[in-house]
């Protein structure tokens, strides 16, 4: 294929840790190796922050300001003078935006005004994160400006068919499916730990629970609380162990002091932690896709989750994990409570997970968003040569 010369846009990136960047991290590493340049706008992170290069490869920073309510994420200011100045010089034969903050915003207006192809990336259901922080009323204008926003670039791409009829029903256009993929030699049942399952207060017979997510309000925390209180009742001896950190955790330790809270985990230490449990339980409702789901899959953790998003991709429940209706929060809650109740059952999940995970590629992916790119950028050439 052509070498392309792609710039990137997004208010979130390496090292910080959500799926939003794990994607981005897989996507550029991916696309270099292919040959590819990637030029990468992202606000600054911190005061130490500083603008990364290589070969092929360069990073602009801009300021930022923190995201109300969450305050571990930067929201990029608009940036089109900078950015126009930038691609006047060095235009790039795309520009590609992954988030859809005031930086977004501002990359797709100065892209189009310099005639420049412009592709989108639906990685977050910031409409649906309204409810869980009091502003319900704000759930219909952000669509809107999602709507908007996305319907100006040439494609928006989302990681499953369920997601791409959801938005078509929305009024979002070009969409495509490009999936996303788990790095099967970090997420391995092999990095268990029985030392770390003992610090947990975990015997071999222990059914460990877990949970790995940012301790958000939109993350169904009551529901995780209460799915763990009945699986407790159907097997005292289990235990639970939450992986990560955000603005409830204080608040969710202070009233449930019997979890292990592990605070935020990265690399081979996240790798342990999933890896060490048993079964990985995930009711939230807000995913676009859930990488946890995968990351759990690859671990060799018997998964439950909602039936949507990744785990309606890769979850065939009842072989390789358990599904239940999306939102259904009664059928979530039994389905769990049973399953610590049977540790064969555990272990034919475990087994079929891994497999399951094997065939999840990061490479297949980047070959998807690779091609992809190329269709946008080969068929902009020819409609301007035909104009």
């Amino acid at each position: 294929m052509t070498r392309l010369h792609i710039a990137l846009i997004t208010e979130t990136y390496a090292p910080e840790i959500n799926g939003v960047a794990v994607t981005l991290h897989h996507l550029v590493t991916g696309m270099l190796r292919r040959g590819h340049a990637i030029h990468v706008v992202r606000p600054r992170q911190s005061g130490s922050d500083t603008a990364r290069s290589g070969a092929d490869y360069k990073e602009t920073l801009v300021s930022g300001i923190a995201i109300p309510r969450y305050d571990a994420l930067k929201l990029g200011l608009p940036a089109g003078g900078l950015l126009r100045k930038l691609w006047r010089s060095d235009p790039p034969d795309i520009v590609h935006v992954a988030t859809e903050g005031p930086l977004g915003a501002s990359a797709v207006k100065a892209a189009l005004a310099l005639g420049i192809p412009v592709s989108t990336d639906f990685h977050t259901n910031f409409h649906a994160y309204a409810q869980h922080y009091g502003l319900r009323w704000l759930e219909r204008p952000v669509l809107h400006y999602l709507r908007r926003l996305h319907n100006k670039a040439l494609c928006t791409m989302v990681p499953t068919q369920e997601l791409q009829r959801q938005l078509a029903g929305h009024g979002f256009e070009k969409l495509m499916v490009v999936a996303r993929g788990v790095d099967t030699e970090l997420f391995h049942p092999a990095k268990r730990s029985a030392a770390l399952r003992a610090s947990w207060g975990a015997a071999p017979a222990h059914p460990v629970v877990l949970f790995v997510s940012r301790l958000a309000p939109e993350k169904n925390l009551p529901s995780v609380m209460k799915t763990f209180a009945a699986m407790r009742l159907s097997n005292p001896r289990a235990r639970l162990v939450i992986v990560g950190d955000g603005p409830v955790r204080a608040r969710l330790q202070a009233q449930h002091p019997d979890a292990v809270y592990a605070g935020m985990r990265i690399g081979e230490e996240l790798a342990a932690h999933y890896a060490s449990a048993d079964v990985f339980i995930y009711p939230s409702v807000t995913e676009t896709y859930g990488n946890v789901t995968l990351e759990a899959l690859a671990s060799g953790l018997a998964v439950v989750a909602y039936d949507y998003a990744a785990a309606a991709v890769h979850i065939r429940s009842g072989r390789n994990g358990l599904t239940a209706p999306f939102n259904d929060a009664r059928q979530f809650i039994q389905r769990s409570a049973q399953l610590v109740t049977d540790p064969g059952r555990i272990e034919h999940f475990r087994y079929n997970a891994r497999i399951t995970a094997e065939s999840i590629d990061w490479s297949d992916v980047v070959c998807d968003f690779e091609s992809a790119i190329n269709e946008i950028v080969h068929g902009r050439r020819l409609a301007v040569r035909a104009a």
